[in-house]
């Protein structure tokens, strides 16, 4: 690294809250693949961070210049706006620049926590994102495929699902370019799948039938709580569920290709991909 580039990046800090989920451990790979130092905000990482105390805020933020925002579990659920908001005004006072959230496509409650970070006086950009193609094989529905029955209060709706690793494409060019700064992007895949579709595709890569069996609301809060999920987790990701997959989010974005120039990857690309890994077994 010239000197020159070294202390680019050192101008340039960035704090990845949830730096190990889905899109944050992609969003580090990238980042460090650019010789840009990076943070990880978990509860495990030093200093560790941690939504529900807001007491690791500070440390985590210090020197920072940029924090790409996820929250856990969801936007959705209470609090988290308060939180997000909090967080992003500490953010502008501790000397951050620059916020990205990564923000749920067609959650109403999400809105409130996007118009924090637009009035927090950081730069800013909004990632929307559809249903993960990774929540197939990373957590979530991999126990489900692995048990060739994937059960979910969705009906026949379509989802455009989107890939992980474009999220973090996305996420990456709107931390380190300024001309994705004041912009929301949707983020879809290139076409609408319905659940059964998509548990289809994966089944054929396998060699086995993936069954996708539509359930009730009350049927799909009940079998969480009969793994052991908190009641109260329950009925808040039941209910997340039923109102995105309501059929509100039938349609495409073109937040990929307007972020990158680039098409979306193919729900296709993803299952072949992941299925060569092993992930879904032979």
């Amino acid at each position: 690294m010239t000197e020159s580039t070294r202390e680019k990046a050192q101008e340039k800090t960035t704090l990845v809250l949830g730096g190990t989920g889905k899109t944050g451990r992609r969003v580090v790979e990238r980042l460090t693949a650019r010789g840009l130092p990076v943070r990880i905000g978990s509860r495990s990482a030093e200093p560790p961070f941690d939504w529900d105390d807001q007491a690791t805020w500070e440390r985590a933020l210090e020197g920072m210049t940029s924090v790409y925002v996820t929250y856990y579990p969801d936007l959705a659920f209470p609090g988290a706006a308060d939180a997000v908001r909090s967080l992003a005004e500490l953010a502008v006072r501790s000397g951050v620049r620059r916020l990205v959230l990564l923000s749920g496509r067609g959650e109403e409650e999400a809105a409130v926590s996007e118009q924090a970070v637009r009035e927090s006086g950081a730069e800013w950009t909004i990632v929307r994102a559809s249903f993960f193609n990774q929540n197939f094989s990373e957590h979530f529905l991999l126990e489900p495929v692995l048990s060739e029955e994937v059960a979910l209060p969705a009906g026949t709706v379509a989802e455009p699902f989107v890939d992980a690793d474009d999220i973090a494409d996305v996420v990456v060019a709107a931390l380190t370019e300024d001309r994705h700064v004041g912009r929301a992007y949707e983020l879809t895949g290139p076409r609408l799948l319905t659940f059964a579709e998509a548990a289809a595709e994966i089944g054929e890569a396998i060699g086995r039938e993936i069954r996708y069996i539509p359930v009730s609301a009350e049927q799909y809060e009940s079998a969480l709580v009969e793994y052991d999920v908190p009641a109260e987790y329950a009925k808040l990701l039941t209910e997340l569920f039923t109102q995105v997959l309501d059929g509100r989010n039938a349609h495409l974005g073109d937040g990929v290709q307007e972020a990158l120039g680039r098409e979306p990857r193919d729900f296709a690309d993803y299952v072949r991909s992941t299925a060569a890994t092993g992930v879904w077994g032979r």
